[in-house]
């Protein structure tokens, strides 16, 4: 099959077992008729969450029968290079810290980039047209791979690259964390709620073990705070409802 004729009822999800990325699988799960997930190994130090993965796939095909009929291979990929030339927090025992241009730390230069175009040439030999990832605008990181006008650009580069008609999808582009998790909600009901806040992991520090409210986490680093304010937000806003 040539690379224009791609399936357009497959997908490929980036999915590192995050609150984000699970959020994406099932937006993924209740669209397309086939979906498969990718994870990367790229020697983070929060690499606990590349074991989150199984349990959240198998519990969202508890969830839905129809879901566990169209979740297909999960795909794991080693990118030992990008954190060999990679000086940040994420990849090195280094403080989080905000860095002189303007960046926190645990930006890791390049890395959206690259998992893409890793997802691109993985989904044209798994023939899938779609591919979903987590990356958002909105919140507080300010990473310029994460943001519209890259992800939009990038589409662009691909599919000449490839000769190609990919299309990349990021549902969570312009919502915060508490829409993320009113997100998962509407898609899954309080089971999917409890499902991505019990076995997904954000913590940056890859701190795992003691159950918060919000999750697991050290707490304090910023992925824990971006979580925690977003679980109490959602709550907020449940408890409005």
């Amino acid at each position: 099959m040539t690379l224009s004729a791609l399936s357009p009822d497959t997908a490929l999800v980036v999915f590192s077992g995050g609150q984000d990325s699970a959020t994406c699988l099932a937006w993924a799960l209740s669209r397309f008729a086939h979906v498969e997930t990718l994870g990367f190994d790229y020697g983070q130090r929060h690499s606990i969450e590349l074991s989150c993965r199984e349990k959240l796939r198998d519990g969202m095909t508890r969830l839905d029968p129809e879901w566990g009929a169209r979740l297909g291979p999960d795909h794991t990929l080693s990118l030992d290079a990008l954190g060999a030339v990679s000086d940040t927090a994420l990849t090195r025992e280094a403080e989080i810290t905000m860095g002189e241009n303007g960046l926190p730390t645990t930006f890791v230069p390049g890395r959206n980039l690259i998992f893409l175009t890793f997802a691109a040439a993985l989904a044209a030999r798994r023939n899938a047209r779609h591919i979903i990832t987590g990356v958002c605008e909105t919140d507080y990181s300010g990473y310029p791979d994460c943001r519209d006008d890259t992800i939009k650009s990038l589409q662009v580069t691909l599919n000449l690259g490839m000769a190609s008609r990919l299309v990349l999808h990021t549902p969570l582009m312009w919502i915060d964390k508490a829409r993320t998790w009113q997100m998962a909600r509407d898609l899954g009901g309080d089971d999917l709620v409890n499902l991505i806040n019990r076995e997904s992991h954000s913590c940056y520090l890859g701190t795992r073990g003691v159950m918060h409210a919000w999750g697991h986490g050290c707490g304090t680093c910023p992925a824990c705070q971006l979580r925690r304010a977003g679980w109490e937000r959602f709550r907020l806003l449940s408890s409005d409802a």
